[in-house]
Parts: structure tokens; sequence; C-alpha cells
């Protein structure tokens, strides 16, 4: 079996989100994904097979512990192998977007002529969560100013991006909240320098639950995030960063206009660190 090994959300080697992608004529058993998941130990090997439909995949991610309803960095490292490696290269695949049928949904992934790419995900609705485990907070060290439960994470808000940078986390406690992970932010800081990026917003992932610690760069996590921040500052275009050691920068827009539900674009880069073959 073919593997690739890539980095998400970031336009150099050795930062971003790395994600492991395994092309299938056929879905192996899910014990043995799993084991591979294991193996590979990054936060999501992403597994795919083609469909009959034309430009339509099955995928499927797992943790180095546990499958998970949604990722967005290992789908949108999946949809770079499908563009760029394993279709021959850019020429060879002449549509811009690529559909994958997941236990989330039909999700979407388009390429631009700039070399980003863009994930269509559904929108994460949210709630004030008035009842919260006793560890959430007495987790994180420092108590939030608000609080919101999604579907499966919880997302502390603070007031300033400095206490996001210094939040030092007690894992072992926050692995007894019952959710897939917690999401911090807060706005970001304005520009210090010529060579410092200004943000709408930035946050960190912790996900000790799933075998995570922090992640490097959650797209699934913008699903909540951008509507609570486009809401927030009044604008549906916005700029992220994920303040993990790696780092990851994204542009998001909410999509809420149509008579369906809501959607989140969450556009990134690829870099492509290796390919491989699994000998099982």
């Amino acid at each position: 079996m073919r593997i690739y090994q890539l980095d998400a959300f970031t336009d150099r080697l050795f930062a971003g989100n790395p994600a492991a992608v395994v092309p299938l004529k056929e879905w192996l058993p899910d014990e043995q994904m799993q084991l591979i998941a294991s193996e590979n130990n990054l936060a999501e090997t992403a597994f795919y097979v083609k469909t009959d439909e034309e430009d339509t995949y099955h995928i499927r991610w797992f943790t180095p512990t546990t499958e998970v309803d949604l990722c967005g960095h290992a789908t949108l490292a999946t949809g770079y192998v499908i563009f760029f490696l394993e279709n021959q290269g850019i020429d060879n695949h002449e549509t811009d977007q690529i559909y994958f049928n997941s236990r989330s949904g039909q999700l979407k992934v388009c390429r631009g002529e700039d070399g980003w790419m863009t994930l269509d995900f559904p929108v994460d609705k949210v709630q004030k969560a008035n009842l919260q485990p006793p560890a959430l907070v007495a987790s994180v060290h420092e108590k939030p100013v608000a609080i919101y439960k999604g579907k499966t994470d919880y997302m502390l808000v603070y007031e300033t991006q400095e206490q996001i940078e210094a939040l030092q986390p007690d894992l072992r406690e926050m692995s007894t909240v019952p959710a897939r992970g917690i999401i911090v932010t807060a706005p970001g800081r304005p520009s210090t320098s010529e060579s410092e990026v200004c943000v709408d917003f930035v946050s960190r992932f912790f996900g000790p639950q799933t075998g995570i610690d922090e992640d490097p760069v959650t797209g699934s996590a913008h699903t909540t995030l951008v509507p609570y921040w486009a809401e927030r500052l009044g604008k549906k275009e916005l700029t992220a960063r994920q303040l993990s050691k790696r780092g990851g920068y994204l542009r998001c827009k909410l999509n809420d206009e149509g008579s369906g539900p809501a959607r989140v674009d969450i556009s990134g880069q690829v870099q492509l660190y290796l390919t491989g073959e699994i000998n099982s």
C-alpha cells in the first residue's frame, strides 16, 4: 500500500499539522487501519476509497487510538494527494473540486489557482455550557470569559492572545472531560512588527481524550470557531492562526445566507513530506 505524509495548513515543511494518507482500492479491516494509524503515531491517518460517482471518494480518519467523525487537516492532505499525486499531476485531473462521503456527511475540497485548497465543512452549532465538568476549567488553570459546547468539543474563550500562548493545561486531568477535545481561543493581537501577521482570532486545541495532547492545527475545530468569531466580529471572512509549537495559518469564511444549513470554508496550503509503502 502506498502511504504519503504531508504537512497541512502551512507553506513550509516541518510546520502545520502532519497527516498520513493511505489510498485504498477497498477497505481494510477496521482493526488493521487502526494498527496502521497507531504505527504512524500522527494526529490522524486518513484512508480513502474511490466511489462509482465521478470525483467522489469515501474517507475515514483514525488517530493513534480511535476513529473520529471529522478531521480537517487530513482531509486537506487527502485532497492534495488526489489532485497532485495519485492522478499523476495537476494536468491529468481536470476538475477543481472533489467530494468525500464521510461519517459527517458529504465534504468538498476545492483547489485554487494560488495553490491554496479549501475545505467545505458543515457548521458546528454551539451553545453556552451552563453545566460544566469540574475538570474542564481546573485543567486549564485559568478561568475563561465564556464556555461553549459544540457537538464534540468544548470551546473556552479568553480575552487576549497572550493568555492562549501561556496556557499549560494539566492534560491528565483534561483527559477526564467527556469530549473529543478542548478548544481555547481569543482575538488576535495587533501586529507588533512587520514580520508578524495580524489575524482575526487565535486558538489552540487539546485532545488527550483521543490520544492527541495538543493538535498542531485543527481544521475541524474551525467549524466551531468561525461561526462564533464571525458573529462577534461582524465579518464573514476571517483569518486565523493556531498557536501550537508547529503553528498554522488558515483563511476562513462563513457561508450562511442560503436556504440550507450553514457551512464553513476553511482554506490552507499543504506540503508533501514523504512517500512510501506499507509492508502489511
